[in-house]
């Protein structure tokens, strides 16, 4: 096993420099399949830019580690923390609530310099993605195709971990493609939301709306409502009337529904009709 650590003073701090710096000690060039190496290149650059961008810390560790079979690296800022950024930003509930945002994509404390996106390609690029900051882990399981929060003990700042076999076959611009394909002009359109992380009940109007908030900026939503066992009326008709007939031009496509879920979705959708 190999490994890099190094902490770094985040002022004037670029993110390619320290990439390069890693990739000359640790080979990864040459040590790593070129699909591979291009997305731990663009993982790590694009979380490093978000410590220096978005953390409001003076300093960073990085770890990266490069065995036989996988390559990962950690990012541990002692800033203001991830979801604690966008909870006060946004307004939210608490920082529960600015997970299910997060996953959304295109959200930015930064508007007017960053897009929002590189959080959601990132957890899809590796193997095992996770943000953790204060209680909240954030889990990207993309091999079992699941995500979940833990609760942990307090950490200050943002601790991001990402891993990738060495074997893996994915490809960052397959990655691109899905949910910025050529029929939306690889524009970032698409998005999955995985609504369990949102609420544990899903009853009311308030909710959906939740769950809605900025999803208006892409033209497909894919709900996917795995683990979810049952919706209230309102919550359904939130979104398969209200917003629908607000926002015409957002296709919505639904996964993993419960027979129980469904049957309520195709009751609103009944009477719309």
């Amino acid at each position: 096993m190999s490994k890099f650590e190094k902490v770094y003073s985040l002022k004037g701090l670029e993110e390619h420099e320290v990439f390069r710096e890693v990739d000359l000690f640790l080979g990864l060039r040459k040590g790593l399949k070129e699909n591979v190496y291009q997305i731990i290149n663009y993982a790590f650059t694009e979380m490093l830019n978000n410590a220096i961008e978005h953390s409001e810390s003076a300093k960073c560790k990085v770890e990266v580690v490069l065995t036989p079979y996988r390559c990962g690296f950690k990012i541990r800022d002692y800033g203001i923390g991830i979801f604690y950024s966008i909870f006060e930003k946004f307004n939210l509930q608490d920082e529960v609530s600015a997970v299910g945002e997060l996953i959304k994509g295109k959200v930015t404390t930064l508007p007017d310099g960053h897009t929002g996106e590189g959080v959601f390609f990132t957890s899809k690029a590796g193997d095992k993605v996770s943000f953790r900051s204060h209680k909240i882990n954030l889990i990207f399981d993309n091999q079992k195709k699941d995500v979940y929060v833990e609760e942990k003990r307090y950490i200050k700042g943002t601790e991001v971990n990402f891993v990738i076999s060495r074997s893996s076959k994915r490809l960052l611009n397959k990655i691109f493609e899905e949910y910025a394909p050529e029929d939306f002009e690889y524009k970032f359109e698409r998005t999955r939301v995985y609504v369990k992380l949102f609420q544990r009940e899903y009853l009311s109007r308030s909710e959906a709306r939740r769950l809605l908030s900025g999803l208006d900026k892409f033209r497909e939503v894919i709900l996917d409502f795995k683990g979810v066992r049952s919706i209230g009326q309102g919550f359904a008709d939130e979104i398969f009337r209200v917003f629908e007939n607000a926002h015409p031009e957002v296709k919505i496509k639904l996964q993993n529904l419960a027979p129980a879920v469904e049957a309520v979705i195709k009751h609103v959708v009944d009477k719309k009709e």
